[in-house]
């Protein structure tokens, strides 16, 4: 049987991950002590790899495709096909940023200012690259973690280190001095593999589900019943994904109407269309929006 080998990412992300496959159809199990997941579909073979090597693994072609961040395909300088931007990550949707940051009672008030000093972090490569690119010579260090402490307690001078609000930075009394990437999950691809024919479909129709699943994590179906006579001042209300579905009830002057929302307008939407004359409001869940 053909079978598509997908990485996916270990740390952090990996349940965020699990569970948007899950909502896109795939089921997921892992084993605490395997690296291969089963997942409830054969043609599928699962790897679970640090995102920090992912893109290398589908380079060399151990994986077919997986999923990353941006962050480390830069740091590996990694030749690999970037197919879909998949902004997700334990949290949220929104793109994390890596940041330079130095205690707050540091004298280092721009980048400038670190010429000569030492900055520790995980993103060696990048972020050599760009204080080469600056013209500001500094001593770039790897960091195994806990790497805000390393500044506080003066084993380096600044770091550079991810966030999603950068409440955590500041939590460690450092400040923010520049942003120098932002980054978010991407779906990446062997070259080879995605040539062929079966792989490019299969790897599509991980990327059409997955993205579908995302758009619905923010969005609620409303069904509603609506006098006849109402109907279009309810339609006036409702911000919908499309044109609401409108289809009569049996034997009444009354109409169902259905419709997709982002989740957010709900809690004023309701009283709105209650005014308007809608009764038996229904909110449910959505698993995809294709």
């Amino acid at each position: 049987m053909k079978k598509l080998k997908f990485g996916i990412p270990k740390g952090s992300l990996q349940n965020a991950t699990i569970n948007l496959f899950e909502k896109s159809g795939w089921k997921i199990t892992v084993n605490e002590r395997s690296y291969f997941p089963d997942i409830n579909d054969n043609s599928i073979e699962c790897n679970i790899c640090r995102a920090q090597e992912m893109s290398r693994y589908i380079e060399n072609g151990t994986l077919d495709a997986g999923l990353t961040g941006k962050d480390w395909i830069e740091e590996n300088e990694s030749d690999v096909i970037v197919l879909d931007d998949l902004i997700y990550s334990k949290t949220s949707q929104k793109p994390a940023k890596w940041v330079l940051a130095v205690p707050s009672d540091s004298k280092i008030k721009k980048i400038e200012d670190l010429r000569g000093k030492k900055i520790s972090t995980e993103l060696v490569n990048f972020t050599k690259k760009f204080f080469r690119e600056k013209n500001i010579d500094v001593n770039v260090e790897f960091s195994w973690g806990a790497t805000e402490a390393k500044a506080v307690s003066g084993l380096a001078d600044a770091v550079v280190e991810v966030t999603e609000t950068g409440s955590t930075i500041k939590a460690h009394g450092l400040k923010i001095l520049f942003e120098l990437m932002e980054t978010n999950t991407q779906l990446i691809a062997n070259r080879v593999s995605y040539k062929n024919k079966w792989k490019r479909e299969k790897i599509d129709q991980i990327i059409l589900l997955l993205k579908g699943a995302l758009r619905a994590e923010n969005m609620v179906g409303l069904k509603m019943n609506i006098p006849q006579k109402g109907v279009e001042e309810v339609i006036k209300i409702l911000p919908s994904l499309n044109a609401p579905t409108v289809a009569s009830l049996y034997n009444c002057n009354w109409v169902s109407v259905e419709v997709i929302v982002e989740s957010k307008t709900v809690r004023d939407l309701i009283p709105q269309l209650m005014s308007a004359g809608a009764q038996g409001i229904i909110e449910y869940p959505l698993n995809k929006v294709i």
